[in-house]
């Protein structure tokens, strides 16, 4: 690690994908919060297509609200402001119509909330039924195939016609992962979603998180250094609500270039 102090990033910083795509997500000045307190400050990053972006930070330092706000969650919420630009493949998020944008920019939540009244087949169809799909052939193939990503398939392939509450949590997680994914987002945002869960339900939706990488674009909040070591290809710091430092996940935890990640990350502070 190294050992030289080195200034603080300015808050004008902007840091973009390395990748020679252009990026999904182009996030400018973004800045968020309640009432008249923010929490997140003038945020400015590029999501890189097809990547695992993993946001780490100590709590209360703005990563759930810097994630809600791409698929405009945050403003859902009684009191909460948000201002700044974000671009969905060049789209003004703000400009478009919440339920198409969140169509495209799926959430996975830190607790598993599968609809306690569907089965386990209806919870993944769910999304794609409210969509307008009608063809049952279509919407069968599509459950399956969202189960097999979420690696789930081989474990509820005789109990789709179960509740879906009646699977455990790790189960249930992946459930829920199952339904973002059937109506094909663009990207898929996930926050904190093994902070609930025992080690082998957390390996098993990492391993899935794994095989989707390249093929859909996720960002994922997280308190577990070692999860965004293993599955992120990028990782952004907050603290106190502004970007310190981001980069490629190696970069970040071998060779961070600000002072205050390496506290972080090395278990001085968070």
């Amino acid at each position: 690690m190294p050992t030289m102090t080195i200034p603080s990033i300015q808050p004008k910083t902007e840091f973009r994908s390395q990748q020679p795509s252009s990026p999904v997500l182009e996030i400018r000045g973004l800045s968020a919060g309640y009432a008249a307190a923010p929490v997140i400050k003038d945020v400015r990053m590029d999501i890189g297509r097809g990547l695992v972006t993993a946001i780490i930070g100590p709590s209360g330092c703005g990563k759930s609200t810097l994630i809600r706000c791409l698929n405009r969650m945050h403003e859902i919420i009684a009191g909460a402001f948000c201002a700044g630009d974000v671009r969905l493949e060049g789209h003004d998020v703000f400009q478009m119509d919440p339920v198409h944008l969140r169509r495209q920019v799926g959430m996975v939540f830190q607790r598993p909330n599968p609809f306690p009244t569907m089965s386990v087949f209806e919870n993944v169809a769910s999304g794609l039924r409210l969509n307008g799909v009608r063809d049952r052939k279509l919407i069968a193939e599509r459950v399956e195939k969202s189960l097999r990503q979420a690696a789930l398939w081989d474990e509820v392939k005789d109990r789709l016609d179960k509740p879906g509450v009646g699977l455990s949590g790790g189960q249930q997680q992946r459930l829920c992962i199952a339904r973002g994914l059937a109506v094909e987002p663009r990207v898929l945002l996930l926050d904190e979603p093994c902070s609930a869960l025992d080690p082998i339900a957390t390996a098993r939706i990492e391993e899935a998180l794994l095989e989707l990488k390249g093929a859909l674009t996720m960002v994922i909040v997280t308190h577990n250094m070692q999860q965004a070591a293993r599955v992120s290809d990028r990782t952004a710091f907050l603290l106190m609500g502004e970007l310190v430092e981001y980069d490629e996940t190696q970069k970040i935890f071998t060779q961070p270039a600000d002072k205050r990640t390496e506290d972080y990350i090395t278990g001085r502070f968070g």
